[in-house]
């Protein structure tokens, strides 16, 4: 296994514990607006990173085979965080809409502590 596969299987890892945390976190909290906002927003974060890295993967391999790079899917996931942001303003008695765009970012803050984690360990 290469060591973008490697890369992406340990975001991938973590986003579950993430999410399991915060599933878990709605339903032992008295805060359940604000878990359910986070998870939200982290799910379509892991939406979102899923898109990028396959997206990735995909113009790595077109690149390899020297096709034509078609682009990375900005569009696909700005439409899925618009998407998020509009079913928390809808719902506003489930979902707390500061923690929805917390939630969104969490991907972001995986990427960056699994990369400091990584090259701290070598």
């Amino acid at each position: 296994m290469s060591q973008y596969q490697n890369m992406i299987a340990r975001e991938r890892k973590w986003m579950f514990y993430l999410l399991a945390i915060l599933v878990l976190g709605a339903g032992f909290t008295p805060y359940l607006r604000i878990f359910l906002g986070l998870l939200l927003g982290s799910v379509v974060s892991f939406y979102n990173l899923y898109l990028l890295q396959k997206k990735t993967n995909d113009v790595a391999e077109a690149v390899g085979q020297g096709k034509s790079v078609r682009g990375v899917g900005t569009l696909s996931r700005l439409a899925a965080v618009a998407l998020a942001v509009v079913i928390a303003l809808r719902y506003e008695d489930y979902f707390h809409i500061i923690a929805v765009v917390i939630g969104l970012m969490t991907s972001y803050l995986v990427i960056m502590i699994d990369f400091f984690v990584h090259e701290s360990k070598k």
